[in-house]
């Protein structure tokens, strides 16, 4: 983690309580923490006026460097007060920030409405809400929910920040969704390979087929199925750098003719009769209210006695709102993205004519791709803050960090769903068995990227 010299001395006691050093008997920071936290966390916590609690030998710790970080706090409560004060960098956690979250995650808050009001007052009172400036990265669309313009305008805003920059956050496979793992020791590229592999013997690809992918990202669904399955792969994505990269490696992996991704709205592909159509991690951006649509859309475009795959994040039940517009998620990451159960998405693909063949939840892998992701983050932390700027790289750290946590937790999950068209005499082509295991192929065949 970014630590700042010059941090404030120790008021604490030998004990290990916070000291007061306030007159009149008013809390210091530490001692707000310790309310809040109940005097459990162990984690170590020091703050702008010298104080500081909890145990010295904790692997974290807390810092709050200024009081606009508790204006961030008191102005925004939850996790986008946090997360603004952490980007702007007057909350800073020295240590491991996944330890720090999964460590505060475990603990039981209850905090009286008397003790809330005298930690407000001692903290500052009403200057506390004056509301200081927002992070740069924080973003607000305009113009109408899930229209073109405002999705362009969303995919852009999280993927159109530098290839250079997702390159040292994904690694060579430039792949920037859930791997599989087939076993621990399993790499995160032979885990990017495998899910590749995985969606493509699901999908039961065959030389000369067509596929298309939506929301193709860089281009390795693509990649990958014209290499190692010999269909003609077209991928299409609402980033303009993603397209551009991808057609670069597909013209160095001398695949130009059985590889193409465009810059392009899935809407707006005229081609149809595909023998199979992978969807992986796109289905988040559409809209609740859009997946009829969108299912409607992929269903027309596959020709019958073809396969459907879809791959996305869900919610692990059907009773949260699909969007938390107020959350960080959504102020800074994946702005309107909406997620909902796994039963939501299968009832859809029912209404729209598809038959569902296969599901299978990866939650567990996708806290261990995040884990990986953070790992190379930090690897390449300085080079990454002076590409994007350390308010950026920040937001990347906090986003992959609380993802991890909240797979981890059950919070969100990361479901496969198999769908079959039947034809007009109501066959599935699907096996009467699944086959697609184990791996058909090894990981060191993916074509890296430079």
């Amino acid at each position: 983690m970014i630590r700042t010299p010059g941090c404030p001395t120790s008021t604490t006691s030998a004990s290990g309580s916070p000291s007061r050093a306030r007159p009149g008997g008013a809390m210091q920071l530490a001692e707000v923490f310790q309310l809040v936290t109940g005097g459990k966390a162990p984690v170590r916590f020091q703050a702008y006026d010298g104080s500081r609690s909890g145990p010295a030998e904790a692997e974290v710790a807390v810092e709050i460097r200024s009081q606009r970080a508790l204006s961030y706090l008191a102005t925004a409560p939850g996790d986008v007060g946090l997360a603004r004060a952490y980007i702007m960098g007057d909350l800073e956690v020295q240590g491991d920030l996944y330890t720090a979250m999964s460590q505060l995650a475990r603990l039981e808050l209850d905090i009286s409405w008397p003790a809330r009001w005298q930690a407000f007052r001692d903290l500052g009172g009403v200057r506390l809400l004056r509301r200081p400036p927002r992070p740069a990265q924080e973003i607000r669309l305009r113009g109408r929910r899930h229209s073109r313009r405002r999705d362009a305008a969303a995919i852009s805003h999280h993927y159109d920040v530098s290839n250079r920059f997702y390159q040292w956050l994904l690694g060579p496979s430039m792949t920037y969704t859930c791997a599989v793992f087939p076993a621990e020791s399993t790499t995160l590229e032979a885990a990017q390979f495998a899910k590749h592999d995985l969606v493509a013997r699901k999908l039961g690809l065959q030389p000369g087929q067509r596929l298309l992918d939506v929301g193709c990202g860089w281009g390795g669904m693509v990649l990958h199925a014209a290499a190692h399955y010999g269909v003609q792969a077209l991928g299409v994505t609402l980033s303009r750098q993603q397209a551009e990269w991808a057609q670069k490696r597909i013209a160095e992996a001398g695949l130009t003719g059985r590889a193409e991704v465009r810059h392009l709205d899935y809407r707006d592909v005229p081609e149809s009769e595909f023998d199979a159509i992978s969807s992986i991690g796109l289905t988040e951006h559409i809209g609740k209210a859009q997946l009829p649509d969108y299912f409607g859309f992929l269903y027309r475009r596959l020709a019958p006695g073809g396969r459907f795959l879809n791959h996305c994040i869900t919610r692990p039940n059907n009773l949260d709102p699909a969007m938390r517009r107020r959350h960080f998620i959504n102020r800074y990451i994946f702005p309107d993205g909406e997620l909902t159960g796994v039963g939501h998405l299968a009832s859809v693909m029912h209404d729209t004519g598809f038959e569902i063949r296969h599901e299978e939840n990866l939650r567990e892998h996708y806290a261990r791709t995040l884990g990986e992701w953070s790992a190379n983050l930090e690897a390449n932390w300085s080079a990454a803050c002076a590409e994007v700027g350390p308010g950026r790289a920040r937001t990347w750290r906090l986003y992959l960090a609380g993802s991890r946590l909240g797979f981890e937790r059950n919070q969100i999950q990361l479901h496969q769903v198999l769908c079959a068209k039947p034809d007009r005499r109501g066959r599935s082509h699907a096996p009467l068995r699944p086959n697609w295991e184990p791996p058909a192929t090894s990981a060191a065949e993916f074509p890296a990227s430079d």
